[in-house]
């Protein structure tokens, strides 16, 4: 497929599997190496040769609101930061000042300008050098000529897409995607967190729902299904839909008066490393930036489903989240981690994904395809 179903479509596939005892199957076996998680080299591939490569989401366009808001992070190993100018473009920079080297910004905040703190230098919101403090003391240097150093930055789809080292277009692919993240979406959390995990193992347990009633039987289980999901794979990109068991009163109502919100996750894995999953009241953007090949830095964008400014609205996302951070995520953590201490054992030469295991497959054909 090279489009998602749209919601009604969806609905009809959950109301039809639930019926039948079924869920969405691929069409065949992945075996996975188990060196490809445990070699630097490959790593060192996957970063410089995919990750830096491609436009990949760097932050929710909520996260810059305001003229010189800026989020300021690794990407790819490289320091980058995302600011949003006076007249409202986003444009991002290798986060280094041009005299020596050090970082204009760090985190997250709004500012007129950037301002090395090692020696003063400043530089407008679009990167211009325009002050050098004593600035005799560098006869000749042309301040024009060093700017900040720009990446490729495209706003689509609610989200900033950055390009580091490749060609700027944007997977066409995703060219039949809704904004996944609305105007009226508000940003309310961040976060940051590394663990001891691979970053390809960390994404795994994003986008199969083969391992609900073993690994969530408590938390997830009994709102939802043991492995029953509908796949959508579309391009290099994937959306693995979790349905609640309340999804069933659907039965009763024509199929164009369907409406899912509230009744079913949504996880898109936008390939190679971002993951938004879509819940009942909250939407989390998440972004996988391998650190080494057992360490994983999670960055987490955590948005309102809508409502704009209501207050309501906030308080049902944030109690939404509180749930599902505090119980299904730890659950998934914990199992990621423990397969990485696994990795040690000598146990496997290869990981074998099934056919309820589609996405993943999917992720590692594409990475394979992706790296030559």
């Amino acid at each position: 497929m090279t489009t998602r179903m749209d919601d009604q479509s969806v609905a009809q596939r959950v109301l039809d599997h639930i019926a039948n005892g079924t869920t969405d199957t691929g069409e065949g076996v992945w075996r996975e190496p188990v060196a490809n998680y445990r070699s630097s080299e490959r790593l060192q591939s996957e970063i410089e040769r995919v990750l830096r490569r491609r436009p990949t989401p760097f932050c929710p366009s909520a996260a810059l609101p305001d003229a010189g808001s800026f989020v300021a992070r690794e990407a790819a190993g490289i320091p980058i930061v995302a600011v949003r100018g006076t007249d409202g473009k986003v444009r991002a920079f290798r986060n280094a000042c041009r005299h020596r080297g050090m970082q204009v910004a760090s985190g997250t905040g709004c500012t007129r300008a950037f301002v090395c703190q090692y020696h003063g230098w400043t530089y407008n919101l679009e990167g211009k050098l325009r002050h050098i403090p004593h600035e005799d003391g560098f006869p000749g240097f042309d301040k024009e000529q060093h700017p900040l150093v720009p990446v490729t930055v495209t706003e689509k789809l609610g989200l900033v897409f950055i390009a580091q080292d490749g060609p700027p277009a944007i997977d066409a692919s995703l060219d039949g995607l809704d904004r996944l993240i609305g105007p009226d979406r508000r940003l309310f959390a961040t976060a940051e967190r590394d663990f001891d995990v691979n970053w390809k193992i960390f994404l795994e347990g994003f986008i199969e729902g083969y391992h609900i009633k073993s690994t969530h039987p408590e938390s997830f289980l009994p709102y939802g299904f043991d492995n029953l999901n509908v796949i959508d794979i579309f391009g290099q990109h994937s959306r693995v839909t979790y349905p609640f068991r309340r999804i069933s009163k659907l039965a009763k109502v024509p199929s164009s008066e369907r409406r899912v919100e509230g009744l079913l996750t949504y996880v898109y894995h936008l390939f190679p490393n971002v993951l938004i999953t879509v819940l009942s009241r909250h939407t989390n953007v998440v972004v996988l930036e391998p650190l080494a090949i057992d360490k994983t830095r999670q960055f987490t964008y955590t948005l309102t489903n809508g409502g704009g400014d209501d207050p309501e609205a906030l308080a049902e996302a944030k109690r939404d989240a509180e749930f599902v951070g505090t119980t299904g995520a730890q659950e998934d953590r914990a199992v990621v981690q423990a397969i990485q201490r696994g990795l040690a054992s000598g146990a496997n030469d290869v990981f074998t994904f099934g056919r309820f295991e589609s996405a993943i497959a999917h992720f590692h054909r594409t990475l394979s395809d992706a790296l030559g």
